[in-house]
Formats: structure tokens, C-alpha cells, sequence
């Protein structure tokens, strides 16, 4: 989703110049020349927000590890 958001702007970004210099319509263009200028941001809120639930996501399944193979060692000196 993220990936999709982030190319749709870039083609628009292009289609935007490559179109102004074979077509001189301006009011046609207006949706198309906006949507760089909110899905790109939104894009890179959403690619920060998946790097902050990924490393909490890691850093829990690490902390769950340790805590598992201390509890596991703790019975083998028993």
C-alpha cells in the first residue's frame, strides 16, 4: 500500500511534465498535480509508522526469546 501510494506519485509527477509540454490545458491538470503534493507525505507518515510497529514488534519477540531461554535454563540447573 505504501509502495503503491509512493509510485502513484511519482507517475503523476511525471505525467504532470511530461503533459505540460505537449498540452497547454492547465485546469485539467489541477487533480493531478495535487495528488504528489498529499500522497507523498502521507507516504512517508505511513513508511515511519511501519518502521515504529516493526522495531516494537522485534524488540517484544526479542525480549520474549530471553525471557524463555532464562526460564529454560533455570529448570536445567534445578
Amino acid at each position: 500500500m505504501i509502495a503503491s501510494i509512493v509510485a502513484l506519485s511519482i507517475i503523476a509527477i511525471i505525467v504532470v511534465i511530461v503533459a505540460s509540454g505537449v498540452f497547454h490545458v492547465k485546469d485539467l491538470w489541477a487533480p493531478i498535480v495535487l495528488f504528489p503534493g498529499i500522497a507523498l507525505p502521507i507516504g512517508f507518515v505511513l513508511i515511519v509508522v511501519l518502521l515504529i510497529i516493526s522495531t516494537r514488534r522485534r524488540s517484544k519477540e526479542a525480549r520474549e526469546a530471553e525471557a524463555a531461554a532464562a526460564r529454560s535454563n533455570t529448570k536445567k540447573k534445578k
